[in-house]
């Protein structure tokens, strides 16, 4: 019996003060910063679902921080408040793939490193079957982190907005290894949920382990919730490695002058791009994709199509 006890003893005390990464900056980090050379690409698009500024409060108030274009490019400090149990998805082209280490990171504008607002990170290959990090949360729960209070991040694992601004949260795609309809060599879409920190309610969030995530709250402002800045890439998937390209893309009609159609099997995402490579209109479909292009001048364009892991693109003339 007193072998057990000891046993149940170590492993209560090993659990309680597991240490994950420390802060940007001190000896043992995982954070990126921003201007790092592993960074190879960007997000290309961004469509967010705003959550509340207070969920305990009022149902009735959306945060309105931020853009939904501030989360495309480099992390600038330029960032989308999601509320409280807001979400963001970003999509990105080329796709994101398993490499060595780490394959992207998630960044988010807290002012010190220690005023965190944390979010899961799920991915797709398809945009249809979502996958999640298994996230970590040791912040004690006896007492609710108010509004302005303070977390370790040594106590915090595979949960974006573990670092401070301009620091990315890594995350490796092996981890998701053998998951049903996901691809780790081609994933579009990174799917960012905000963490709602309350301790009590039914809207509590819990970690992968079933422990209540303890993180600000509330944070009744405008920018409530989760701030997403940037998700930067580090591996990406090239043409000469993706063998799964979509073949013979039929848009109607081609030249045209205010609707292009295209009935594409399965459901994923479009980007409509001019020859610059600057994204006119982006968004997710089933089956098929419906564009009005009144607002467009007459030129070239490229419709760029991610769906059932496979991706493919097509040049358009508008008339």
């Amino acid at each position: 019996m007193r072998v057990i006890l000891f046993i149940l003893f170590v492993f209560v005390v090993k659990s309680t003060f597991s240490q994950y990464p420390p802060a940007a900056g001190l000896s043992g980090t995982t954070a990126i910063y921003k201007d790092s050379s592993v960074f190879v690409n960007w997000a290309k698009s961004c469509i967010v679902k705003r959550g509340y500024v207070d969920i305990s409060n009022s149902r009735d108030s959306l945060s309105t921080g931020g853009l939904e274009i501030d989360v495309l490019g480099k992390a600038d400090n330029f960032t989308v408040s999601l509320g409280d149990s807001g979400e963001a998805v970003v999509s990105f082209y080329p796709a994101i793939t398993n490499g060595s280490g780490f394959d992207f990171a998630v960044f988010e504008n807290s002012f010190d490193g220690q005023f965190l607002e944390l979010a899961f990170v799920e991915v797709s290959s398809d945009s249809v079957h979502w996958y999640r990090f298994d996230a970590v949360s040791l912040t004690p729960t006896d007492a609710q982190i108010t509004t302005f209070g303070l977390l370790d991040p040594t106590k915090i694992n595979n949960l974006a907005g573990k670092y401070s601004a301009l620091y990315g949260t890594p995350f490796d795609l092996q981890e998701l290894s053998g998951k049903p309809y996901l691809n780790i060599d081609s994933v579009s879409f990174v799917k960012i949920i905000d963490v709602v920190g309350s301790i009590n309610g039914y809207y509590t969030s819990f970690d992968s382990q079933g422990n209540k995530i303890n993180d600000p709250f509330p944070t009744p402002f405008f920018t409530s919730g989760f701030d997403i800045d940037a998700i930067g890439v580090i591996h990406q998937l090239t043409q000469s490695v993706n063998q799964l390209v979509l073949e013979n893309i039929t848009v109607f009609p081609n030249p045209f002058v205010d609707n292009i159609c295209s009935y594409i099997k399965g459901c994923g995402s479009y980007e409509l791009v001019d020859i610059t490579g600057k994204i006119l209109f982006t968004d997710e479909f089933c089956d098929k994709v419906l564009i009005n292009t009144n607002s467009i001048e007459k030129g070239i364009y490229i419709l760029k199509v991610n769906v059932n892991y496979k991706s493919g693109s097509t040049k358009i003339v508008k008339m």
